[in-house]
């Protein structure tokens, strides 16, 4: 029996998807798991993968379309079996620019020619993993041609650039610095740095938002770090983060109330704990989500959090790997930071704001030392908690974090 595959939904505010190519063609056989298609978000270059096997036999959208979250794309069945589905609508507008709004999704789809345009003068526009193919391969955006709606460079328009020896950026040597005062540049904000924007603009403007910071011992979890790196692969080798993460799924695991979210006048305690890693990708941010984070040993966090981390970044996340946190982190140890705080990603009801584990002068039953210490700061919804529960959750992973043996047994 034919299958309908619609447009996923990635993440909470998403209303549509920009259908940039399709993998497959009508005929081809697809098995469950195979890519049909690659989708355009605000958050970056998505492939949709099949959820059947069988045959593709009908595409219901051109490429190119801007296609609202759960409408039909396509249709996988048994060879030859006959399908009544409409066809790909036939109403054509132009592509909506990076500086277009997001607006609610339309009942039907609205497709968008495909046309090659002329090599650009203002911003480049360009997807997610053109744009870092271009970054990897030194290829000047302004020299390619976009065939992407819009003139948008997607990755064919790279990798035939690359092909027909399109010039490359180099690196001059600068024998020394030169102070030159230069015109007021106008930088068009992708459709991610909108999209974070108009989040966060939610966030601060209709949460009220409270802190509370802990300073934590960090010798005991430095050195269990360094035995557990001694006994597997490069490979496979943990970070601090990942205690981190570690020990904030079990700490909400006792206090469920920060592992929820307010709807009216119901605080909604989640079941799973979903913990949230906001991830820098190119023009910005993305939260992936290690999925029942406080049942994954830590060798398991570590390696999804790396693939996931690394498909985003490269604009080519599933759509699991973004959906479903229940609370998030964010951290920015690597940066040598001492202290921030974060803003909460709606409809969590809060964030831990991670700084550096640094190496300190510290004072210790009266005596001056050396010792491991890191700051954290949690936002909360005052709405669904208050300071001292935060106060008691942060003492909570305190407990895992100074005595990390607790999340290895």
């Amino acid at each position: 029996m034919a299958e309908t595959i619609s447009m996923p939904k990635l993440g909470f505010d998403m209303a549509e998807g920009l259908l940039v190519r399709w993998v497959k063609q009508v005929g081809e056989n697809i098995n469950k798991g195979d890519v049909l298609a690659e989708i355009e978000t605000d958050k970056a270059t998505v492939e949709v993968e099949s959820s059947v096997s069988g045959v593709v036999l009908q595409l219901m959208v051109d490429q190119g379309t801007m296609v609202p979250v759960n409408a039909p794309i396509a249709i996988v069945g048994a060879a030859g079996e006959k399908v009544d589905a409409p066809a790909a609508g036939a109403s054509k507008a132009e592509a909506k620019s990076d500086s277009t709004p997001a607006v609610q999704a339309q009942p039907s789809a609205v497709s968008i020619q495909p046309a090659a345009s002329p090599v650009q003068s203002g911003p480049v526009k360009a997807s997610p993993l053109a744009k870092k193919i271009a970054r990897d391969q030194k290829v000047d955006l302004s020299n390619v041609r976009g065939s992407g709606p819009g003139g948008r460079i997607v990755r064919k328009d790279i990798e035939s650039a690359l092909a027909g020896g399109v010039q490359r950026t180099t690196s001059p040597m600068i024998s020394s610095t030169v102070i030159v005062s230069h015109d007021d540049k106008v930088v068009q904000t992708t459709k991610l740095r909108q999209a974070i924007g108009r989040r966060l603009v939610e966030s601060k403007t209709t949460i009220p938002h409270f802190y509370v910071t802990h300073e934590f011992k960090m010798d005991s979890l430095m050195d269990a770090r360094k035995q557990v790196n001694a006994l597997v692969p490069d490979n496979e080798k943990v970070s601090v983060n990942d205690f981190i993460l570690k020990g904030v799924a079990l700490s909400l695991r006792q206090f469920p109330n920060l592992n929820a979210s307010l709807k009216g006048s119901e605080i909604i305690q989640y079941g799973h704990v979903n913990v949230g890693v906001a991830v820098t990708v190119p023009g910005g941010l993305m939260t992936v989500v290690v999925k029942d984070a406080d049942q994954k040993t830590l060798r398991q966090i570590s390696s999804e959090v790396k693939a996931m981390a690394a498909r985003a970044r490269e604009g080519k996340v599933k759509p699991e790997d973004v959906d479903g946190s229940t609370f998030s982190t964010s951290n920015l140890g690597m940066y040598d930071v001492e202290e921030f705080i974060a803003i909460i990603n709606p409809p969590e009801a809060g964030i831990l704001a991670i700084s550096s584990a640094r190496e300190v002068p510290v004072v210790e039953n009266g005596q001056i030392k050396t010792g491991w210490r890191m700051k954290a700061t949690v936002s909360v919804d005052h709405r669904v908690s208050d300071g001292a529960e935060a106060a008691q959750f942060m003492q909570a992973l305190a407990g895992f974090l100074e005595n990390p043996i607790r999340m290895l047994i």
